[in-house]
């Protein structure tokens, strides 16, 4: 799987995996408060029934003629009496309750009204302690619900996101059939035409320097290079790298008079600063993308006349030109793949992508600064 499938299957995931989330926790919710207050309710009746029991054990103790009363008493309830006047009377509590300061929130409490005033009562308040034990067992049943819900959709969310990035994945096996199937194509003509430009060369048969074998070289090395990069693109996972001590300032050096014919066909103006001796550990090929990528969007994207300055030191290489520059909303997502911030040039917008690629291959550091219509500035360093 590409990182743009795993991009977009986790922003998928993502988004998917929280809007269920969110859906089952407010249900969830609704529910666990809609059964507490069920088992609460049922709770609840055992304290009217409790409430009925010392109503008629009252009654039955104003018409008794005892001279001894003995107030109602149950098991787990506990009750108080109150006159009119809501004072207390008397109960079973511990602590002398008070009708308008009952606060504690582990227990249920029931207050009736007495009529008649069976011993001068005119209210009743009857409570128990809440008994948690269904409410707890409730609690975990809906988060046990929750995680099993939680792993089925997230199955079920990868499952649909592999649906969801299947027809990007065609489209993208397509285009690498495309690249590959081009690539091959393209290998025979270009080496045959760069072949015979330096037999022409060679051999004199045509004059060295000449406009139309200037431009027949710039197109035979504009090919050649995307050839080599299409090529890249295609076996990057597969490529096997060896690495060796490489002289950078030579490997600069060469690779600036390879576009050569190109920098002067725009007439570009080339200042260079460079340390004596520049050595990296890295693959030749990789150190040639990473110069010809930054050296060819250097010319391709500057203005006619421009000026291109590379600096090469032990620590970075920086190469700066004065051309058209990239608005700041593309500069997040300029080294993407195919990503080309100005149409009006040619590309396939893979040249910012190869250098990025190699970058990341080495642990080195990619920074990009650019302003619109001032240029651009490309930074890699390998000493942190």
């Amino acid at each position: 799987m590409s990182n743009s499938e795993k991009r977009s299957l986790l922003r998928f995931l993502v988004i998917y995996l929280t809007s269920t989330f969110l859906l089952f926790s407010m249900a969830s919710w609704i529910f666990y408060n809609a059964s507490k207050h069920h088992l609460l309710d049922k709770q609840r009746e055992s304290l009217k029934y409790e409430a009925e029991q010392i109503q008629i054990k009252l009654r039955k103790l104003h018409q008794s003629n005892q001279k001894i009363l003995y107030y109602p008493n149950s098991e787990g309830f506990h009750s108080a009496i109150y006159d009119l006047d809501k004072k207390y009377i008397f109960g079973t509590y511990p602590k002398e309750p008070s009708l308008g300061h009952l606060t504690d929130t582990d227990k249920l409490y029931l207050i009736v009204h007495v009529e008649p005033y069976y011993l001068g009562t005119a209210y009743l308040l009857v409570s128990k302690p809440i008994n948690f034990t269904p409410i707890e067992i409730l609690q975990k049943n809906i988060f046990l619900f929750m995680i099993l819900s939680g792993i089925f959709f997230l199955i079920l969310g990868y499952f649909l996101g592999k649906l969801f990035i299947k027809p990007m994945r065609d489209s993208m096996e397509q285009m690498n059939h495309f690249i590959q199937d081009t690539t091959h194509e393209l290998n025979t003509p270009i080496s045959t035409i760069l072949t015979n430009i330096e037999m022409i060369e060679t051999f004199e048969k045509c004059k060295q320097g000449s406009l139309e074998l200037k431009r027949i070289e710039i197109a035979s090395k504009t090919l050649s290079r995307i050839y080599d990069d299409l090529t890249y693109l295609n076996l990057n996972h597969n490529y096997h790298r060896k690495i060796t001590n490489i002289d950078m300032r030579a490997l600069l050096q060469e690779r600036l008079t390879y576009f050569s014919a190109m920098l002067e066909a725009k007439k570009i103006k080339i200042d260079t600063k460079t340390d004596e001796k520049v050595m990296l550990s890295l693959d030749k090929n990789d150190a040639i993308r990473l110069l010809d990528n930054l050296i060819s969007n250097a010319f391709k994207y500057n203005k006619q006349g421009g000026e291109l300055y590379i600096e090469l030191t032990q620590e970075m290489l920086v190469v700066k030109d004065s051309g058209i520059g990239i608005p700041t909303k593309d500069m997040h997502t300029i080294t993407h793949r195919f990503k080309r911030a100005n149409k009006s040039e040619g590309g396939f917008g893979i040249g910012l992508d190869i250098v990025n690629q190699v970058v990341s291959s080495y642990g080195y550091d990619l920074t990009i600064n650019s302003v619109v219509n001032e240029g651009t500035e490309v930074i890699v360093k390998w000493e942190k």
